[in-house]
């Protein structure tokens, strides 16, 4: 007699999703500028010749978590969609699966991460892990750590969210002011004994009183022990319950996680009787990255991208299929792939991303070129950043300017029919924003 019996397929149940946010990145303009008709995606703009996205996928696929939903702005889907599903692609994330969706800037939905979760919450079925295309993380903060942080206050005291805070002590060069400035810490409270964020300083609050911090009496006697500081940066790194997703949806208003909703769950934790309005837990768990255990970082405005480069640079980096010509000396630099190094060129402390073309004698000092850029022989350019198919004149010198299409496309000509060479210093106010 033949035995029908089957055994039961076990079903797993998925316990992340990961949502990576990949944003325009108008604070890298103008290297996340168009280049012609086709988009320059700061998800992809590269650091050390590899595309940002890497190290946030590598991040996650060291983790084992398997799923990503990765949202991009419509007009950076064809790009983003062609590198994930390249060969180099896919051969180093072959075990995470990446769901590619797009949203659109508009009044009903704007740029800021509360708008874009509410818009892809009925994608997100399960507990999830919210991490920006940009942030870089040493070996001795590994995503698990969050995790299981995670993990253990969620089944102690229920903590809805374990949000990572880091500290970064910024390299001693500076860049120009004309290049904007670095990320600026917020101030925050937590008790270190419980690993609890506390308190987190709102624009309201700084506009209210940008000199003291108003903290209640009822959070200082509950945590007599805790901690302030103002050098810390926010990763955007947040391990969310779903129920994070319910309490956005009540909360329309609300536009950014860190200006707006975190602030309000820390005053709801002290709060008794407005934290009974809402069946769910609201306490916020908080790990500290210090700087000595490791370089963390954000890539998101110029003088971070710079430097990121720089430290995974002992030296130089030159990308494949680059050529350069004799007697040019290239130090402490990423040069990208497909460029061409003229005769006699000197290339310091620079960011080149691929198909530059540098000619004959031209010197930079300190400078991101975006793609295709263009120096003429001989030119000077010191802390300059270039828009994609930027091109520098022969003999041009240009310092700490923000170079792009527009200004250099709109020079006016002279009485002989010539382009006037573009120094960079009436570049309007417009363009500086």
């Amino acid at each position: 007699m033949m035995n029908f019996d089957v055994t039961p397929v076990e079903v797993v149940t998925r316990e992340f999703v990961v949502v990576i946010l990949a944003g325009f990145g108008n604070e890298l303009l103008p290297l996340t500028g168009e280049h012609g008709d086709e988009p320059c995606p700061k998800a992809l703009l590269p650091i050390s010749n590899k595309p940002m996205l890497d190290y946030p996928l590598s991040w996650v696929e060291q983790s084992g978590i398997k799923d990503v939903l990765l949202i991009c702005p419509s007009s950076h889907r064809p790009a983003i969609s062609h590198y994930i599903h390249s060969q180099s692609s896919s051969a180093s994330f072959s075990s995470v699966h990446i769901d590619l969706q797009t949203f659109d800037e508009s009044q009903e939905l704007s740029a800021g991460t509360c708008s874009v979760l509410r818009h892809f919450a009925n994608r997100i079925k399960e507990d999830f892990i919210l991490i920006p295309c940009d942030f870089i993380t040493p070996p001795s903060l590994p995503l698990s750590k969050l995790l299981n942080k995670f993990r253990t206050d969620t089944m102690s005291d229920g903590s809805i969210v374990t949000a990572c805070w880091y500290e970064h002590k910024s390299d001693k060069q500076s860049t120009p002011d004309e290049w904007g400035s670095p990320a600026q810490p917020t101030p925050i409270v937590w008790d270190q004994l419980t690993g609890t964020l506390l308190y987190v300083d709102s624009p309201y609050e700084t506009d209210k009183n940008s000199d003291e911090l108003e903290l209640r009496m009822t959070l200082l006697s509950r945590y007599p022990q805790a901690k302030l500081s103002s050098r810390l940066l926010d990763s955007h790194v947040y391990v969310c319950k779903r129920a994070v997703l319910d309490l956005l949806a009540q909360k329309t208003r609300f536009d950014s996680l860190r200006e707006d909703f975190f602030p309000w769950l820390c005053k709801l934790q002290y709060q008794s009787t407005k934290r009974e309005k809402y069946a769910t837990s609201i306490r916020i768990g908080i790990i500290i990255h210090r700087a000595d255990d490791g370089f963390a970082i954000r890539v998101n405005n110029l003088p971070a991208y710079l430097e990121a480069n720089r430290h995974f640079v002992a030296d130089t980096s030159i990308g494949d299929f680059t050529r350069v010509e004799e007697k040019s000396t290239i130090k402490k630099s990423t040069i990208g792939k497909h460029c061409v190094i003229g005769k006699m060129v000197k290339i310091v402390g620079c960011v080149l991303l691929d198909h530059c073309v540098i000619s004959d004698g031209a010197k930079l000092d300190g400078c991101i070129l975006g793609n295709s850029t263009i120096v003429g022989s001989k030119a000077e350019l010191v802390r300059c950043v270039t828009q994609a198919g930027y091109e520098v004149k022969d003999n041009e010198s240009v310092r700490h300017e923000k170079l792009d299409i527009s200004d250099w496309a709109a020079q006016p000509e002279d009485s002989e029919g010539d382009v006037e060479g573009s120094t960079g210093e009436e570049e309007s106010d417009e363009d500086e924003d």
